[in-house]
């Protein structure tokens, strides 16, 4: 069986854990390294269970739990090799750790392949993540201006999407950020949009995908509401019935298992 759940999905920060039998990969540690273990905990794991970290990018809130971590626990880091410079430059002692995986390969952890596929935000080489598994497969997308065409071929399909819905755009002009900051958030190297997401998420669900988890909500920006109206707008006409819910800010969302991607709650 193969389960996927958030830890935390937002700007304050964005953790996630894959579970595919006796292998478990978490997804960016962008919270502090006592909520990632108490999270774990829950679940019955301990951190030396955890067969990698898979990191996005190099931005504090998908990091910031990295440094603490890395004393107590000798886990593998995977990410592309451009962050992986990031990491190495920010983070004392993580060298030894880092597995650079350059992006459009696929890797094998104990059955359980990845790919990291482009992404566009203003880092140095920011990753989504395609994740295969007997079970079935998960699309990570997060933290991107628009998606890239071979990123999103890629991820079409996915049993679990989990898909950026950063922001409304007419709330973000004319909310409190300052100008250039609305800017960079509304640019192609900064996040995608409820419109964006819902979009995506219409030709994902045209390809196979069974079930939807908004993610990396603005808290300024967006609310619950707007994201899964936009989201659901679409996907009705598609005659989409699947789970669609959106993930936590600040705490574990509902357990996904990819068999049918049904979501536990």
């Amino acid at each position: 069986m193969t389960t996927f759940q958030t830890f935390a999905s937002g700007s304050s920060g964005n953790a996630a854990l894959l579970s595919s039998g006796g292998t478990h990969l978490l997804l960016d540690m962008g919270i502090s390294c006592r909520r990632v273990c108490q999270a774990l905990n829950k679940l019955g794991l301990r951190p030396e269970e955890l067969a990698g970290v898979l990191i996005t990018h190099e931005h504090s809130d998908h990091i910031s739990g990295l440094a603490t971590y890395i004393k107590k626990y000798r886990t593998p880091i995977f990410c592309t090799p451009g962050t992986a410079r990031q990491l190495a430059y920010r983070i004392a002692g993580i060298e030894d750790l880092l597995r650079p995986v350059p992006l459009g390969e696929r890797m094998a952890l104990d059955g359980v392949e990845v790919e990291l596929l482009p992404t566009s935000h203003d880092c140095r080489e920011s990753a989504a993540f395609r994740i295969d598994t007997v079970s079935g497969s998960l699309g990570f997308l997060t933290d991107t201006g628009y998606i890239p065409e071979g990123t999103g071929r890629r991820l079409l399909g996915a049993e679990l999407l989990v898909l950026e819905s950063n922001h409304d755009v007419e709330m973000l002009r004319a909310g409190p950020y300052p100008y250039a900051l609305k800017q960079r958030v509304l640019g192609e190297w900064g996040h995608l949009s409820n419109a964006d997401a819902a979009r995506y998420a219409a030709a994902s669900v045209r390809a196979g995908t069974r079930a939807i988890l908004l993610a990396h909500l603005s808290r300024e920006n967006n609310t619950p509401q707007l994201a899964l109206e936009a989201a659901g707008a679409l996907l009705r006409q598609e005659g989409y019935t699947g789970p669609l819910d959106v993930a936590p800010p600040d705490a574990m969302s509902g357990r996904y298992t990819l068999e049918g991607a049904v979501c536990g709650r």
